[in-house]
């Protein structure tokens, strides 16, 4: 039986299954499976992604999905303010706000058929999902249609070659530079500047994380995302969250307010945006602060077992204000982590 034989069937005894962890069941990517369609009810597309990536904006409303392995973050609305260069893309709508790195999207795809939402699929070269756009009730259906036939590949074989292997995580510094990393951490002027720290000084997020603790850091609660998100919800506390995996950041910034638990998720279940968080993965949270030229930033960072971001929490704040007094609030409430 070939790989789309084998999808189907799972699919068939298991309807309710989503791709993700239908690909893991059958020790493929989730790239592979969705290559199985073409042909039939898959198209699949070229590039360059980022002439597509500037056509978005034609589409009107649909929804928009950024995922790790943990998280899921979706938002409906436009795209808009779209500035795309071969390295970066922004779209800086009021409901969809990401950061896009187009040179970790290889493949892309229009989904069409067997009772699934029309939707846009791109991935990266491990076959991993960075970013997925589905169609809504409101989507300018000629747009999309032309959208896709404009960038439509020549080649439609459902053959799919293996993708490549996923790095392995980043490993730590054996000997960091702790007191230069710290005296560098408090001259920050700007929290974009972190990451460029962390490359620098040759330390993974997790170490840094560690190295700062009473200082910059401090451990707390892995459950410490629903308390947030309830509080928040409570209190009418307007938040960003981000959501991001190694081809695109997704980010919420406004209220939330229906904040549902099931199981190990945690879930925000709001009108334009949807969070889907695996709290029974979360490994580590921390609060984190960063010095910049408006004052203290403070973020909740939650990490997975390999120290990968699997979601990041800040108060909504604009460049040039001050942090919100009622966030540093919901954040210093968190509890500590209880250590061993």
């Amino acid at each position: 039986m070939d790989l789309r034989d084998r999808w189907y069937a799972l699919k068939n005894d298991n309807p309710r299954l989503r791709i993700r962890d239908a690909a893991a069941r059958l020790t493929v990517s989730e790239l592979e499976l969705v290559a199985t369609g073409c042909g039939q009810d898959v198209i699949r597309l070229m590039g360059p992604w980022p002439m597509l990536m500037a056509r978005l904006e034609a589409l009107g409303e649909v929804m928009a999905l950024t995922r790790n392995e943990q998280a899921v973050h979706e938002k409906t609305g436009p795209y808009l303010n779209i500035k795309i260069t071969p390295h970066v893309g922004l779209v800086l709508g009021e409901k969809i706000d990401l950061r896009i790195f187009p040179g970790r999207w290889k493949h892309g795809f229009a989904v069409t058929g067997r009772g699934a939402r029309k939707s846009l699929q791109f991935f990266d070269a491990c076959g991993q999902a960075v970013h997925k756009i589905y169609q809504t009730k409101q989507t300018d259906g000629e747009a999309w249609e032309t959208l896709v036939a404009d960038f439509t590949a020549a080649d439609q074989s459902s053959q799919q070659a293996r993708p490549e292997r996923a790095p392995a995580p980043a490993e730590d510094n054996p000997d960091p530079d702790t007191e230069g990393f710290l005296a560098k951490w408090r001259m920050l002027k700007d929290t974009h500047h972190f990451f460029g720290l962390l490359n620098k000084h040759k330390v993974t997020r997790r170490q840094a994380l560690l190295l700062a603790e009473g200082e910059f850091t401090r451990r707390v609660s892995t459950a410490s995302a629903q308390s947030l998100l309830e509080a928040a919800a409570e209190k009418q506390v307007s938040i960003m969250v981000f959501v991001g995996n190694p081809g695109c950041i997704q980010i919420h910034t406004g209220p939330v307010e229906r904040i549902a638990p099931t199981g190990g998720w945690i879930n925000v279940l709001d009108a334009d945006f949807n969070l889907h968080l695996r709290q029974d993965q979360v490994d580590e949270a921390w609060v984190v602060q960063k010095p910049t030229e408006d004052g203290v930033v403070t973020s909740l960072e939650l990490l997975s077992a390999s120290g990968g971001v699997i979601a990041q929490f800040f108060g909504e704040r604009k460049p040039g204000s001050p942090e919100l007094e009622s966030w540093r609030g919901l954040v210093s409430a968190l509890s500590d982590a209880v250590t061993s």
